[in-house]
């Protein structure tokens, strides 16, 4: 994975590319996705952000702006909820597919060559030239279902 004084190189150019401020604001939104190894949505890195850095002033509009660049320059993805909205982690990590509880919302990630090599037979069949795809499987995980 990338060291963090790389991403955050690649930030500063990308906000400099799009005419933004480098802001300490929005170094804590990359430093937080690239600490913390779990979905979140925008609110819970605000809240978490805040609780953690109560002297900086940081606003709501300032970390859905920042994540929205983040995963238009790949640096973030996230997983959308539908009218729930999206939950964001980092989009430099290795391949992975999600499974997502409808109950408690718990994300489980996982990886599978043999699903991997399926869709590429599949894309290959079809003569479609696959550049990503993304896997959500639905359901109830193990405690839930309890």
């Amino acid at each position: 994975m990338t060291t963090y004084p790389l991403l955050l190189d690649k930030f500063k150019t990308l906000l400099k590319e799009n005419t933004l401020k480098f802001t300490k604001q929005r170094e804590l939104i990359l430093k937080f996705l690239y600490d913390n190894d779990d979905h979140f949505t925008p609110e819970d890195i605000y809240m978490l952000l805040k609780k953690e850095y109560p002297d900086i002033n940081i606003g709501i509009a300032t970390v859905y702006r920042t994540l929205t660049l983040l995963e238009e320059s790949g640096i973030a993805s996230s997983i959308s909820f539908g009218a729930q909205g999206k939950k964001y982690e980092l989009g430099l990590k290795k391949h992975h597919d999600h499974l997502i509880c409808t109950v408690c919302g718990k994300i489980i990630e996982f990886y599978d060559e043999t699903i991997e090599e399926q869709q590429e037979k599949i894309a290959e069949k079809f003569n479609f030239q696959m550049t990503d795809h993304t896997m959500k499987i639905i359901g109830l995980c193990e405690n839930c279902q309890n």
